[in-house]
């Protein structure tokens, strides 16, 4: 059976949640897809760095609290040292799920480079590396024969661009809209009960759908990450930030999304990319009133959807959770059997 060890590049709510996943089900995923995960190094801001070439005991270090770090154990060091476990570790797949500035998508970004550069293959959830850094990073993969992937950067574990790839080959996309940031669906929703902006937000920093600084979701920056990538890799387009208008939700105020609902309509926070017959393709960020006929404007809660608008089936529509911590590990995982079939398929093709 194929073995796979992993490096986890912070340990925060993700990949907590996959190292779960891992000692949960470990002996169940590998019945089911043909091949056994194992953690041979773990890096994080507040543990430090661990590297054990025969495997972590995954029991022990998610249950650290506290102050303790790694520190002590084999292997161990209270200096997270990503750039060194990274370059060194013997595992042949590098998880990279650390805090990144959307900005200049650091560290993230140079994460993911070392890896690449080291022979590894990466899995990452970070929208800045994709976003700012794709080109580069998958000329980089391909120079060395690896892997770089990064299902859940644009809705967590509801696999869109896989879907777009690979279900909808052959169908001309010509329009794609969505809403793809839960925070701000969930605070128009809770707006349109009568809350205003602030107590909404309030409301979802206490529920954890919003950070403690929610600018990213309620400005726009967030989703104007992800319409970039969704651009560039389903429609071929070489965009950045700086061709994606945006305007967010602040300037909506709690009467205009009630008189919206009154009107049988919904404010949306969307964003959309269209291409036209010359081939062009331009992209926005922007709140819009949709009506009941619209196939986002049902959307509510947390949850992100998308609509592709095709030449041959009409609109396509899924929805699905655009975050949570078990929801955005599945995408890693995703990845990681995507990885593993093109391993698979490049043995195969030598033989």
């Amino acid at each position: 059976m194929t073995h796979h060890d992993l490096a986890l590049i912070g340990f925060g709510g993700v990949n907590r949640a996959l190292a779960e996943i891992i000692r949960d089900r470990g002996s169940d995923l590998a019945d089911d897809l043909g091949f056994t995960l194992r953690v041979v190094a773990i890096t994080d801001l507040r543990f430090g760095s661990l590297m054990q070439a025969d495997g972590i005991d995954l029991a022990a270090v998610l249950a650290m609290t506290g102050d303790a770090t790694f520190a002590g154990m084999p292997g161990g060091d209270a200096d997270p040292r990503n750039d060194h476990v990274i370059r060194t570790t013997t595992a042949g797949i590098i998880v990279e799920a650390t805090y990144t500035n959307p900005i200049d998508g650091e560290p993230a970004i140079s994460h993911v480079r070392a890896a690449l550069e080291s022979g590894k293959s990466v899995t990452t959830t970070n929208k800045g590396p994709v976003a700012l850094a794709s080109t580069e990073l998958n000329r980089l993969a391909e120079a060395n024969g690896v892997r770089f992937e990064y299902e859940g950067s644009v809705m967590s574990g509801t696999p869109v661009l896989r879907l777009a790839q690979q279900t909808l080959q052959g169908l001309r996309i010509t329009r794609i809209q969505g809403i793809l940031n839960g925070t701000s669906n969930f605070v128009l929703g809770q707006m349109e009960s009568g809350k205003s902006l602030e107590d909404a937000v309030a409301e979802a920093q206490a529920l954890g759908y919003a950070e403690a600084d929610p600018t990213a979701d309620i400005e726009g920056s967030d989703v104007q990450l992800k319409v970039v990538i969704l651009a560039n890799e389903l429609l071929g387009a070489e965009i950045t930030t700086a061709d994606v208008s945006r305007v967010g939700i602040s300037g909506i105020t709690a009467s205009d999304v009630i008189a919206a609902a009154a009107a049988g309509e919904h404010w949306k926070l969307l964003g959309t990319i269209s291409r036209d017959e010359s081939g062009a393709v331009t992209a926005s960020v922007e709140p819009l009133s949709l009506g009941a006929d619209h196939p986002l404007a049902g959307i509510s809660g947390a949850t992100n959807a998308i609509a592709f608008t095709t030449d041959l089936l009409g609109t396509v529509t899924m929805s699905g959770p655009g975050a949570g911590r078990l929801e955005t590990a599945y995408a890693l995982l995703s990845d990681i059997i995507a990885i593993d079939a093109q391993q698979a398929a490049l043995v195969g093709a030598a033989r």
